[in-house]
């Protein structure tokens, strides 16, 4: 008797929970799932300067009260910002490993895109690289294309050159310009010790310039705002040339060809990040403090030079 009584006193607890939580969820007074993790990959430049930290309590602001009809409401969401080059960005991506990027590389978010990995490709900022170095300038490429100014590094192996080496987007831009000068990349990785091949990140990068007085590419963006903080004393040596245009896309994961991402959260950061609003804070970061802007707006208007 004591059994069954005790039993019944659960049950009848059981239900009266449940209907509390049926009922405040009726209401809109209590979520009861926890928050929605989104998880983005985005290039170190995009990180290095600032602006994930300045958009990431934007974005969770606003969808705070999101949900989706007939569903229960979750607490909000939760951005897992995940920064690497852009090559480890889009193997993320092909896992499954992220539900949205932004990275830097046209040719490989485009192969992604046609390979059903990524849904569109949505250009919506952009800024130009540099090629920055000791303002000695040893081997005399102020002012120079950067295809030429990249010959001359090779042919006369003065100063040192510090490579990202990481198959990101600066890189593939620098192997870029490489091959638009008239070499091979192997062959450049091999032309002598003034070439080296850091490994890391842009912040990182510049970083390593600083310590050995030497050049490198790097997007504008880091660079302005890396060397407000650490002091380089690397000015920018050559800074013109149609080759140095670097925009910036964001993609969300296609679920028909990659199981368990974020569907409806990818497309809302999507939505966030190109809306009108989102766009002029991304064209005002970081201008009053530096006097320049750190990146353009562009959605809807790729530029092309």
């Amino acid at each position: 008797m004591k059994r069954a009584f005790f039993c019944l006193i659960g049950i009848f607890v059981l239900l009266s929970l449940t209907i509390t939580a049926i009922g405040c969820t009726a209401q809109g007074s209590a979520p009861i799932l926890p928050k929605e993790r989104l998880r983005v990959a985005t290039t170190t430049s995009l990180y290095d300067t600032g602006l994930w930290g300045y958009l990431e309590p934007m974005f969770e602001e606003k969808y705070q009260d999101y949900r989706v009809e007939g569903e229960i409401p979750h607490q909000g969401v939760e951005l897992d910002v995940l920064y690497a080059g852009t090559g480890i960005a889009l193997e993320y991506a092909k896992r499954g490993d992220v539900s949205v990027i932004t990275v830097h590389d046209k040719a490989k978010e485009e192969q992604l895109v046609t390979e059903g990995y990524l849904v569109q490709r949505i250009p919506f900022a952009y800024n130009y690289f540099l090629i920055v170095g000791p303002a000695s300038d040893p081997a005399g490429i102020k002012g120079l294309s950067p295809e030429v100014a990249f010959k001359k590094l090779m042919e006369t192996g003065k100063g040192t050159f510090i490579s990202r080496g990481d198959e990101s987007g600066t890189h593939s831009k620098e192997k870029a310009i490489w091959k638009a000068a008239g070499f091979d990349y192997e062959a450049v990785k091999k032309a002598g010790e003034w070439y080296i091949e850091g490994g890391k990140g842009m912040g990182p990068t510049l970083l390593m310039a600083k310590e050995k007085q030497a050049y490198t590419l790097t997007d504008m963006g880091t660079y302005v705002y890396v060397n407000d903080t650490a002091k380089l004393g690397l000015v920018p040596i050559v800074d013109e040339g149609s080759i140095l245009l670097n925009v910036y896309s964001v993609e969300a994961v296609n679920p028909q060809k990659v199981k368990g991402v974020s569907v409806d959260m990818a497309n809302n950061l999507v939505s966030f990040l190109t809306s009108p609003e989102i766009q002029q804070l991304i064209g005002d970061y970081g201008f009053e403090k530096y006097g320049i802007r750190l990146f353009t707006p562009c959605f809807g208007a790729e530029p092309t030079q």
